[in-house]
């Protein structure tokens, strides 16, 4: 009888560990800092930087942006120099996705009006998992450089 209450005990234990192995995935937990858009140079284009931080345990992607000063804005992944645009953007589970000058960036397009220094503008981010976040990005100085380096 004790051999089989032992048992039981043991089989139970091993089920509640490989049961807790999978659900040490949270969901993914992101947040946004560091945005901001320089003072476009053209009445037609803008470009967008900012840090997207996950604290979650699954990660998610960015898929679209939206925003009312431009008539589309688009994701571009920048290798090797080149830029080209992408659906998405992943944002690792426990990492960050960082849009910065030079780097991945986002692509304001057909603007409606041109942005000013001091003004703020108001961006949707569309993500596959975390739906929407909205953020106001302050419109810097075309020549600005942040110190967290985007």
């Amino acid at each position: 009888m004790r051999r089989s209450t032992a048992a039981c005990a043991a089989a139970l234990t091993g089920a509640l560990v490989l049961a807790g192995c999978g659900s040490g995935d949270s969901a993914a937990e992101l947040s946004v800092s560091a945005a901001y858009m320089p003072q476009p140079v053209s009445d037609s284009m803008a470009a967008g930087f900012l840090t997207i931080t996950n604290k979650g345990g699954t990660k998610d992607e960015l898929t679209s942006v939206t925003s009312e000063v431009a008539g589309s804005v688009s994701v571009h992944e920048t290798v090797g120099g080149a830029m080209q645009e992408v659906d998405s953007l992943d944002v690792p589970a426990g990492g960050r996705l960082q849009l910065a000058s030079g780097g991945n960036h986002l692509m304001f397009e057909n603007l409606k009006r041109k942005p000013r220094q001091g003004e703020k503008v108001a961006v949707e981010l569309h993500f596959a998992e975390s739906g929407t976040i909205e953020v106001e990005m302050p419109v810097e100085a075309a020549t600005y450089t942040p110190h967290t380096g985007n």
